[in-house]
């Protein structure tokens, strides 16, 4: 499901993803030629109720995400404590090759402090599963979500 419908079916989960994403570096997981996870720093944002990605057209996790569309994305927490919590996503990557909504993108990343270069390609997430961590009294407390079979 994409991001907006996402935050339909598990809105207060959304919001707090949102904020560990915004303006953020995540680190994005993709599985190699060869089986094995690979790890990528990058910079998502969500646009118009889409969670998008762009990414140098030569980048190794471009190359891994369309021979395995899955993907597993997490947003840190800022020290040992746990701070803020994290955010960890789940679900399928699928390349925009649409030069319209790409150009549109663009500017809708530039608008949130992002600097998206022309020659990038553009991914949108889409969310599957969800799970937010916080550490209150320094003890881990998750919420969970997944979508249902329908949605994926």
């Amino acid at each position: 499901m994409i991001w907006s419908e996402f935050l339909e079916a598990a809105p207060e989960l959304a919001i707090y993803g949102d904020h560990r994403l915004k303006q953020r570096i995540a680190y994005l997981a993709t599985i190699r030629a060869d089986g094995s996870p690979r790890v990528h720093p990058v910079s998502p944002f969500i646009a118009e109720g889409h969670l998008l990605l762009y990414m140098e057209p030569t980048s190794p996790k471009r190359h891994d995400l369309h021979r395995d569309s899955r993907y597993a994305m997490h947003a840190t927490v800022e020290d040992n404590s746990g701070g803020e919590g994290e955010f960890l996503i789940r679900g399928r990557a699928v390349e925009i090759d649409d030069a319209e909504a790409m150009a549109m993108a663009f500017e809708q990343a530039r608008a949130l402090g992002h600097n998206p270069r022309d020659r990038y390609v553009l991914f949108e997430l889409s969310v599957s599963e969800a799970v937010a961590t916080v550490y209150p009294d320094g003890e881990p407390k998750r919420t969970r979500w997944k979508a249902s079979q329908d949605c994926e």
